[in-house]
């Protein structure tokens, strides 16, 4: 056997029983956005390397983001976040959207990174914004978005939080132990590390920044201060509101979560499993005027980004995906031999017109092979046209999880399979 071809590093193959998990996920993602009243939306896969050298920040631009120059010489990137995207879109029709804009959307991304356990080149990310408010609770609202997910999920508080933090309260804060504007931008990316790197190193990487001993040490007392969040009058407006969604055991403050993007100026906020196994599930903030940026009038947005890898790591180590059978509704019609194919057919064709899922042998083999073929696949139930049943005008009935059947008459296949298929659904 010759060599297979492999597949391109940090990228995955979707089999049927992958593909329906994503698709699982994909549909758990749609009922929560569309619960908050958020429409889907989408944007191209390639954009102008220019759109997120702006705000984005240096690393994704120069070290993580697919970048190539088309024919033209002008360079390209495959999309790495959705963000810039939303804001250009916004912008290019500011006039005509009744804001605030709820938009959501879940589709591929890349970065060039490193592959390991949680994070791939290749992914499928959800992105959930609002645009066109300023006030707290539209920050809140998408916590509770995220929360919901969770709990519709059946992770539970004690096993995942969202921690909140502020970029304003962490400004004020940096001002107050000397730590000039020009060197706040540093601070920050070096906070947003602190779980990334040995505390000698992050130290280090501190005080070779320009931090003074006096300051590291009051920088670390400030990222172990659990209440600072008091000092916040947006965060403790969130955290109330927060408890009046419903969704206050999810949330927690927590002084480290800073979020590397450039363009956030507000609340910022991570979900992380409680049991530290993973990397951050999802993770968001507020950004004031990213529209503006990007050639539009002004206008602050909230939102989060979710990759699908991390989060299924997470639901599987719960024992919280479900078996999937990607054919339970489905139909397999049997071809007795060649002279029933026609019959066969016709009755599928009509089945498919009625609204049902139905698939057949492609050869005459043994009915006992076609039978164990549909029951491998787990469809729900298997039709058997013999020259016997042609003649009657009837049709079996065969209830592939219950290995029972029924004689039906043609005339009336469609009630007896849609009752078959709902006691299905109810068990």
């Amino acid at each position: 056997m010759e060599k297979i071809v492999r597949s391109v590093k940090g990228t995955r193959d979707f089999y049927p029983d992958e593909m329906a998990v994503r698709r699982w996920l994909i549909g758990k993602v749609q009922r929560i956005s569309a619960s908050f009243g958020y429409q889907e939306y989408d944007g191209p896969c390639l954009e102008t390397i220019d759109l997120y050298a702006a705000k984005s920040g240096e690393e994704l631009v120069k070290e993580q983001a697919f970048v190539f120059p088309d024919r033209s010489g002008e360079n390209i990137a495959l999309r790495p976040e959705l963000t810039p995207t939303l804001a250009r879109m916004i912008a290019a029709r500011q006039n005509e959207l009744i804001f605030p804009c709820r938009w959501w959307s879940f589709g591929p991304f890349w970065r060039y990174e490193r592959p390991q356990k949680g994070r791939t080149r290749e992914f499928f990310q959800w992105n959930i914004d609002l645009i066109g408010s300023d006030q707290v609770a539209a920050d809140a609202e998408l916590i509770a978005v995220a929360a919901e997910f969770l709990r519709s999920m059946g992770v539970r508080p004690e096993q995942a939080k969202i921690l909140i933090n502020d970029r304003r309260l962490m400004d004020a804060q940096l001002s107050q132990i000397g730590i000039h504007t020009e060197l706040r931008p540093a601070v920050l990316r070096l906070i947003d590390r602190i779980d990334k790197q040995p505390a000698d190193v992050w130290d280090a990487n501190a005080l070779e920044m320009g931090l003074s001993q006096d300051q590291l040490i009051a920088l670390k007392a400030l990222l172990n201060n659990a209440d600072l969040w008091q000092q916040s009058p947006e965060l403790s407006e969130i955290f109330v509101e927060l408890e009046a969604l419903g969704v206050r055991e999810y949330a927690a403050y927590e002084p480290k979560i800073i979020r590397g993007l450039d363009y956030y100026t507000g609340t910022v906020f991570e979900a992380r499993d409680t049991a530290g196994n993973f990397r951050a599930i999802l993770g968001g903030g507020h950004y004031a005027n990213l529209v503006g940026d990007v050639g539009g009038k002004p206008l602050p947005g909230v939102g989060f980004a979710m990759g699908d890898v991390v989060v299924l790591l997470l639901l599987e180590s719960l024992g919280l995906i479900p078996t999937i059978n990607a054919a339970a509704d489905a139909i397999f019609v049997s071809v007795f031999d060649e002279s029933c194919r026609n019959a066969a057919s016709r009755i599928a064709a009509r089945l498919r017109r009625a609204g049902y899922n139905v698939f057949s042998f492609p050869g005459t083999d043994k009915l006992a092979k076609q039978l164990k073929y549909a029951d491998r696949l787990g469809a729900c139930a298997a039709l058997v046209i013999g020259p016997d049943e042609i003649a009657r005008g009837e049709v079996v009935l065969k209830d592939l999880a219950t290995h029972t059947q029924q004689v039906v008459p043609e005339s009336e296949l469609e009630i007896h399979v849609g009752g078959l298929l709902a006691q299905r659904q109810a068990l």
